[in-house]
């Protein structure tokens, strides 16, 4: 059976917090959707999503992944600093990240992971492109998921609205929104896939460093 899952990075919990009132501010009178909470669908910076088959045993491919992180360099926590808050076709606003060598390292690891385990016969080859970059469709054609390699954007997804709502928002964000200048991170987790790519549900933690 199918399972939809990712690989995230979760902020430390008081920038969890500050996410989650980022929404609120960013979205003013707007209820973006889907929407964040503490205790649910938490703000996140997704590394990978997508469908795996059965094959893929999350505890083990965390535990791998986690090895490479540390490796890496990535080692108690991450800090990384936002660019602002960005409008991204269709309807979509983030909090858009810097992409530091370091997370496009723990990007690869993941895939390097999770790669044979791709579901591909449930990749949606109906998915409207037309607005994707050049990167951004080799990425989707490959691995089924828009950030990947070259097309790699960190970003928390603050929500999303109708076209005319959103480019609005990204617009007018700077001018009513005070936006920490940087965001600090200290876990992976795999998680269960919800509403618009949402981390719906935790499957698995690990703090970042651990050995």
């Amino acid at each position: 059976m199918t399972r939809w899952l990712g690989v995230a990075l979760l902020p430390r919990a008081d920038h969890l917090r500050a996410a989650v009132h980022l929404q609120g501010d960013v979205g003013g009178g707007v209820q973006l959707r889907p929407t964040l909470h503490p205790d649910g669908n938490l703000p996140h910076v997704t590394v990978f999503q997508g469908p795996f088959a059965d094959s893929l045993a999350p505890a083990e491919a965390l535990e791998a992944i986690g090895a490479s992180a540390v490796g890496s360099g990535l080692r108690g926590e991450v800090s990384l600093a936002s660019t602002g808050v960005v409008y991204q076709p269709t309807g979509w606003l983030f909090l858009a990240l810097e992409r530091p060598p370091l997370l496009q390292a723990l990007q690869t690891a993941v895939l390097a992971v999770l790669d044979p385990h791709l579901d591909r016969a449930s990749f949606d080859g109906n998915k409207d492109v037309s607005r994707f970059t050049d990167d951004e469709r080799a990425s989707y054609e490959r691995y089924g998921y828009r950030y990947t390699g070259d097309a790699y954007a960190p970003h928390v997804t603050l929500g999303r609205a109708d076209e005319e709502t959103a480019l609005r928002l990204a617009r007018t964000a700077r001018d009513r929104v005070s936006l920490p200048k940087e965001w600090v991170f200290d876990r992976l987790s795999f998680y269960v896939m919800g509403e618009h790519g949402a981390h719906a549900e935790t499957l698995l933690e690990r703090p970042l460093g651990r050995r």
